[in-house]
């Protein structure tokens, strides 16, 4: 079952007098249940393709299909509601508010959406348990590690029961300790939960962990990696970096 998919895409800038394009024609596919990681060097257009996929931007051109909404066609108030309910995200420096505990911060996505978090308390308990966060419930982020305030917004990206989770660089501001924790917490989501999971990243080792390595350069795909044991094999790191090293990336 294909739950995102984009066709075509295509996103140009202007900058002054110069059109620059960021993506260019761009075709790609996530199953249900996938875990696929999207490398490329600085400029490849990878943030650009994640916030295209979660609706926080439009293309050009093209289409972007998410869980069975055409969001390209779309509204701006159907793509909010359609990205509040269908995407979680998880970004690089967390985006806690840090005024809320952690539950609290989890449960924000509810009550956006207009829900009263009273009636997910068990919910919440059962996500912040899952990411070991069970005991710092009441806890706010400056009482926390960048790795739990990490693993609190995982939490807060799965309250929803998305589609999709998009995570930008989630290991990018992590110790080496904390960000293997966080990548096998992904791993185990994606195979525990059924979770679809696109991630940008630069560190091959963390591409590592997905079941797909989607590898960009100068705006277009140019190569499809398959990951065998996705856990951090030495092996499997070695094959990303090899591509890299071909693609001159």
């Amino acid at each position: 079952m294909t739950v995102l998919e984009a066709i075509e895409v295509t996103k140009q800038y202007n900058m002054g007098e110069v059109l620059v394009s960021a993506l260019q024609n761009v075709s790609f596919v996530v199953a249900k249940g996938e875990f696929v990681a999207v490398m490329g060097p600085s400029g490849s257009g990878k943030s650009t393709l994640l916030h295209l996929l979660g609706g926080l931007d439009e293309p050009t051109s093209g289409e972007i299909s998410l869980a069975g909404h055409t969001i390209t066609h779309l509204t701006d108030d159907e793509v909010t509601v359609v990205r509040r309910r269908k995407v979680g995200f998880i970004f690089q420096f967390y985006n806690l508010v840090p005024t809320l505990t952690a539950a609290e911060n989890v449960g924000l996505p509810l009550l956006i959406d207009g829900q009263k978090i009273e009636k997910h308390k068990e919910k919440i308990g059962n996500l912040l348990k899952m990411v070991g966060l069970a005991e710092r419930s009441d806890h706010k982020p400056d009482q926390m590690s960048g790795g739990q305030q990490q693993r609190v917004a995982i939490a807060r990206a799965f309250v929803n029961d998305p589609e999709i989770v998009l995570a930008d660089e989630p290991t990018g501001n992590l110790d080496s300790k904390s960000g293997t924790a966080i990548l096998e917490l992904l791993r185990e989501s994606a195979a525990a939960l059924h979770q679809t999971i696109v991630m940008v990243t630069h560190d091959p080792r963390a591409a590592s962990y997905a079941d797909r390595v989607v590898f960009l350069k100068d705006g277009r795909i140019v190569q499809n990696l398959t990951i065998e044991a996705k856990n951090g094999a030495s092996e499997d790191i070695r094959n990303i970096m090899r591509v890299m090293r071909e693609l001159e990336l």
